[in-house]
């Protein structure tokens, strides 16, 4: 079963729009949409690794401008956004990411950035606290660079040989994966009966 999803987002990964469908998500996930980039951008680069650093280079460009979209909801829209956002799951997160800028300015769009911590969060806090534009450009373009040039470099150096030992292994990596959310989704629940 997960094989041949991993064979279907390798086909994918070739088509010949795959790479407008890459800078549109990395643009949605930086300032509004859940889905990371990395969903795209590994199995391309995989596909053509000689290709993987341009895929990297425009993934990063797409994901500090949407980054920079997501600033100006969090500067402009953030009374409007606020009840939406006190109603789900990211308030939290955004509450985190407001005491991160306080403490750490910079550094929290970076490490946010770089890590899977969801970066549209940040995006927005920055801009409803005002963070000043240019740090929080330089931070996400090196954040976000770092990150999608590392998953670009670390899949292109594996190629085929990669490729072959992953899909040998998706069905176990795939039951896997979803034991371990099973199990997850089960003791958070059981935390927070």
């Amino acid at each position: 079963m997960f094989q041949k999803l991993y064979d279907k987002a390798l086909g994918w990964s070739k088509h010949r729009h795959a790479s407008k469908y890459l800078f549109a998500l990395s643009f949605a996930e930086s300032s509004f949409f859940p889905i990371p980039p990395d969903v795209m951008l590994a199995p391309m680069s995989l596909a053509q690794p000689k290709k993987a650093f341009n895929f990297a280079l425009w993934t990063t460009i797409a994901s500090v401008l949407g980054g920079m979209f997501g600033y100006a909801i969090g500067y402009f829209l953030f009374d409007s956004i606020a009840p939406w956002l006190q109603s789900t799951h990211y308030w939290d997160k955004y509450l985190l990411a407001e005491s991160w800028f306080k403490d750490w300015g910079f550094w929290a769009i970076f490490i946010a950035g770089f890590s899977p911590i969801p970066y549209k969060v940040f995006t927005i806090a920055a801009g409803a606290l005002q963070m000043f534009f240019l740090p929080f450009i330089v931070a996400s373009l090196i954040g976000r660079g770092a990150r999608f040039f590392l998953v670009a470099m670390l899949l292109a150096a594996g190629g085929e040989k990669l490729e072959s030992k992953l899909r040998q292994y998706m069905d176990i990596i795939g039951w896997a994966t979803v034991i371990l959310l099973v199990i997850g989704i089960g003791v958070y629940k059981y935390l927070h009966a």
